[in-house]
């Protein structure tokens, strides 16, 4: 007698699901003609799959269950953390990406760690100098060696049992962190380009890997992304350390721009906020207000 069970879509190919049903249990599905709960269905997914008696071992996903979050890009449902991965070297850390990321975590609401890869490299100083700045409240971090091994106990446990996605330039390290997990995973990997220092992409599709007590995602590799329309007082709260002096602020819904009495600006004044921190905001400020300017036109 067929078996209905509840699953995690761990990839999509071709309008086939692979469902993980239970530890080392995967089975490969269709959906039915109508499929309760979506109209389409993302690794990451928790479904409810009818198990066919057959000896190929098939399936159907019968329904999807509620998500508690989906990512247009890449596309995977239900994440719980972004894996935002920097290299200390080779290529050098791109700091505004960084909080470009970070800002983007925030917006969907998810939990960012920045994870520092590449320790095994001797990295610049100005690099190293990074890894203290982004010491946040809300920005959890650890600093790895895909190469060797260093810090990956602590990555583990980071994700606990939920759902995590990569995210970061190309050539950061992003497949080889997934390769020292999952050496099973076989991703390819590419080395960075001795002529413009940065990585050429190499993961092709999304799927979820079995990581500890958790999943991970393996992404496309992505080196920009835009920021959605958002107001422009929405922008200072994905700051966690503008939290505590804005509320010294002269004014409600100070942006931290140019208004007179803000705290904040005193507090990078005094060094307590970065001033790379800082900067980058502002940068990013001007284009959220560019953008909602420019909404209707």
């Amino acid at each position: 007698m067929d078996a209905l069970r509840t699953g995690r879509v761990v990839q999509v190919i071709a309008g086939f699901y692979h469902v993980a049903v239970g530890p080392g249990e995967t089975v490969m599905c269709r959906a039915r003609g109508r499929l309760k709960g979506a109209a389409s269905i993302y690794p990451g997914d928790l479904v409810r799959v009818l198990l066919f008696e057959d000896e190929l071992g098939t399936g159907r996903v019968e329904e999807v269950l509620p998500r508690a979050s989906l990512l247009q890009r890449p596309a995977v449902a239900n994440v719980t953390r972004v894996l935002v991965v920097m290299a200390l070297a080779q290529p050098r850390p791109q700091s505004f990406l960084l909080d470009r990321l970070l800002v983007l975590t925030h917006l969907a609401g998810l939990e960012p760690l920045i994870v520092w890869n590449k320790a095994d490299l001797e990295a610049e100083p100005e690099s190293l100098a990074l890894i203290d700045i982004y010491r946040v409240p809300g920005y959890p971090s650890v600093v790895v060696s895909a190469a060797t091994g260093r810090g990956m106990e602590a990555l583990v446990a980071s994700l606990g049992d939920g759902v995590g996605v990569l995210a970061g330039p190309s050539g950061a390290g992003k497949s080889s962190i997934l390769n020292r997990l999952v050496p099973e995973a076989a991703q390819e990997t590419s080395t960075v380009s001795r002529k413009s220092g940065r990585g050429r992409h190499t993961t092709r599709s999304v799927r979820l890997c079995r990581v500890g007590d958790g999943w991970l995602a393996d992404t496309p590799g992505f080196s920009r992304l835009d920021l959605p329309l958002i107001e422009p007082r929405e922008l200072p709260a994905t700051y966690p350390e503008f939290a505590e002096p804005a509320r010294n602020c002269r004014y409600d819904g100070c942006l931290h721009a140019s208004e007179p009495g803000c705290a904040v600006r005193d507090e990078v004044e005094r060094g307590t906020i970065p001033p790379l921190r800082y900067e980058q905001y502002r940068r990013l400020l001007d284009e959220v207000i560019e953008a909602y300017r420019n909404r209707y036109r």
